[in-house]
């Protein structure tokens, strides 16, 4: 059993580190994990103990961090005002200036610095002497409270109140950042309908969209978000959809076409019939996959966070000996190198690395999502980001899905040709027929004597005429001659009166810009493109080759598309494959990545799926595969700038080269400068 809750006031990733390794060690729990992002603490635990699990764990957070309370979900807590800390920030930098100006004697001299120091640094020190009696030492709270006091014993009162309201500064900004990358990500998740507007019995009322059941009929009204899946059964109107597929330009609908909640209605009044649940809408899984997105934690993650927990350690125990061992080896003075020693230890906090790291891949989701992008992990991220193979299914992700007439060719009148055709194709239910019925906007003639030919076509015969409709197969059982027609696509030979007299070209159209998208991802390093279809061999290889796809496989049965991508996995190259098919789950699931058309794809396809692409269109996989790599490439940045900078600063502390003021920057300086960085990943370009 599962139970999530929010961790209000978390604002320190070291924080929810230890805060989800306490948890993960309660009897009983089988699972446990804080996401620092969404501020969610989430346990798993068996349905028997689920209860004195979490109100140990709820006893956990309490003990390691007093300020953060423990809510529900559902609760909504509302934020206090940051007005309090920049007061109090501005009235002590204004009090140090008086003190460094001034200059008092002693004993007024310490007991004004010692005063400042306190009301300044009081909420590290508290927190920092509570972590310690619950057997959490190593954090931020007491390496500062630790280097600061140190500076007071030996006399450094300015510098000990100074570097400890520089940190607070450093603190507030970097909680700023953290919050406004928090914010960007919670405006994505704005689309969440708050009501819905249910017709019974001629009235409307407003509901819960939760209450709402498949069947029902709700009315959208222009300006309001649309609430739940459904088909529209009255009215038009024009749909902004870059919620849920990031395109900016509105889109029409009409009677009988398929709306999905999450839209916002911009102009004329809709009646939908509901056809899924709120649970099971769009809307609703898009806010789970969202909001849990960052659960899934990548690699370079994982490594921040097993760093962090034994770097620190290590490096108090060499702050420790830099304090100790050199004076009594060399007969110095042990100022100097307690002085050494206190900066080393402000310089060792991993708040820049255990921060950054995440909020990197936390704002790749974030940018992702608003380009109609769905990523389901920082995990997948960093596989997408290596991916060389890239293996497409056809029908429905290369092409619309959806057989149209692509051309006409008759020796009669052109308007009468598709009447008889598509009045001897009305009975038929097979795709090829619905679509000659649709394409002719006229009224159809009653048809006598219709005989189906299995495998041919038919028989039929319509205003006193007899017609043949079928493949080239049927006209040469009749003896009709006839020139075959050399196109892509499924060709309808008609006869009438035992005489050739025309030919339809049904096709399945490819999507807007394939060809570009797939020209664009192999300019990003994609070294193969392959394609599996179960359609003819004629038909996927000139689609394969008019897109540039570099191998093509036809006529495959879905188990055929799993055995062919396995043939495609090596441990070298990471392989995605991109489908929409209930039949394409298999290979989604099998695949390094899986990317799923999410518009009109399958729900096990989008399920099984690590990456969803909304608006169906190939042209966002060179997108995702931009944004991906941008986020590794500033997950990488933060890396090596936050350690690269600690390391030196270290070394020139070690070397008393360095002051607490450097250290303060490597610790909180470093921290924001990575978090605003990080922050870029939620741009899309």
């Amino acid at each position: 059993m599962e139970k999530v809750y929010r961790l209000d006031g978390l604002d320190c990733a070291n924080c929810a580190a230890k805060i989800e390794r306490s948890v993960q060690q309660i009897k009983g729990v089988e699972n446990a994990q804080v996401d620092f992002m969404s501020t969610k603490l989430t346990i798993q635990a068996p349905e028997k103990e689920i209860a004195r699990v979490c109100e140990e764990a709820k006893e956990v957070v309490n003990k390691l961090e007093p300020d953060v309370e423990v809510n529900s979900v559902q609760t909504e807590k509302v934020e206090e005002s940051s007005k309090g800390k920049i007061i109090q920030i501005c009235m002590a930098i204004l009090a140090l200036g008086v003190l460094v100006i001034v200059k008092p004697t002693m004993p007024w001299e310490f007991i004004a610095y010692l005063i400042l120091y306190l009301w300044i640094g009081y909420d590290v020190l508290k927190t920092a002497i509570t972590n310690i009696f619950h057997g959490e030492i190593f954090d931020e709270n007491f390496l500062m409270a630790v280097a600061t006091i140190g500076a007071i014993a030996i006399g450094e009162y300015p510098e000990a109140v100074a570097v400890m309201l520089f940190y607070q500064v450093g603190e507030f900004f970097q909680d700023y950042a953290v919050a406004k990358s928090r914010k960007s990500i919670s405006s994505l998740l704005a689309i969440r309908p708050d009501s819905a507007n249910l017709i019974q019995n001629g009235e409307v009322r407003k509901v819960a969209p939760e209450t709402i059941r498949v069947g029902d009929q709700i009315l959208v009204k222009p300006g309001e978000k649309v609430p739940l899946d459904g088909i529209v059964i009255e009215g038009r109107s024009m749909l902004d959809t870059s919620a849920l597929t990031g395109e900016s330009v509105p889109r029409s609908i009409n009677a009988g076409e398929q709306i999905l909640s999450g839209f916002i209605n911009q102009s004329g009044q809709l009646t939908v019939e509901v056809t899924t649940t709120f649970g099971e809408s769009t809307v609703s899984k898009i806010l789970d996959l969202v909001e849990n997105a960052s659960s899934k934690k990548a690699p370079a993650e994982n490594f921040i966070t097993s760093f962090a927990r034994y770097y620190t350690p290590i490096v108090v125990g060499l702050a420790v000996l830099l304090a100790i061992v050199p004076p009594l080896v060399m007969g110095e003075p042990f100022y100097g190198w307690v002085y050494r020693a206190l900066t080393f230890l402000v310089i060792s906090c991993p708040c820049a690395l255990v921060i950054s790291v995440p909020l990197s891949f936390f704002g790749g989701i974030g940018g992702a999502s608003k380009a109609g992008i769905l990523i389901k992990g920082s995990n997948y991220i960093e596989t997408l980001a290596n991916v060389e193979t890239l293996v497409f299914d056809k029908t429905g992700t290369l092409t619309k899905g959806v057989f149209e007439v692509q051309e006409v060719e008759t020796t009669i009148d052109q308007k009468d040709f598709l009447r008889y055709v598509a009045s001897a194709e009305q009975s038929s239910s097979h795709p090829i027929a619905q679509s000659i019925v649709k394409y002719v906007d006229q009224p159809l003639s009653p048809v006598s004597k219709l005989e189906e030919i299995a495998g041919f076509g038919i028989s039929v015969e319509i205003e006193g005429h007899h017609f043949l409709v079928g493949n080239e197969k049927l006209l040469a059982k009749y003896d009709i001659p006839f020139q075959a027609v050399n196109e892509i696509g499924t060709i309808v030979y008609v006869a009438m009166d035992g005489k050739y007299v025309g030919h339809l070209l049904i096709a399945d159209e490819l999507k807007d810009n394939v060809t570009e998208a797939l020209s664009e991802v192999k300019s990003f390093g994609v070294k193969r493109t392959v394609m599996l279809t179960g359609d003819n061999r004629m038909i996927a290889d000139a689609i394969g080759k008019k897109v540039g796809i570099d191998q093509v496989y036809s006529e495959l049965l879905p188990e055929d598309k799993v055995n062919h991508l396995e043939a495609e996995l090596s441990d070298e190259q990471k392989t995605a494959f991109v489908g929409d098919g209930m039949n394409d789950a298999p290979v989604l699931a099998r695949a390094d990545i899986g990317i799923a058309m999410g518009g009109l794809g399958s729900d096990a396809a989008i399920e099984a799926a690590d990456v969803v692409i909304m608006d169906d269109q190939p042209a966002k996989i060179p997108v995702a595969i931009q944004i991906a790599r941008k986020t590794m490439g500033i997950v990488k940045q933060n890396i090596v700038f936050a350690i690269g900078v600690k390391v030196i600063v270290l070394l020139l502390g070690a070397l008393g080269f360095a002051t607490m003021y450097a250290a303060v920057f490597a610790d909180v300086g470093v921290t924001v400068i990575a978090v605003l960085n990080a922050m870029r990943c939620l741009r899309v370009k």
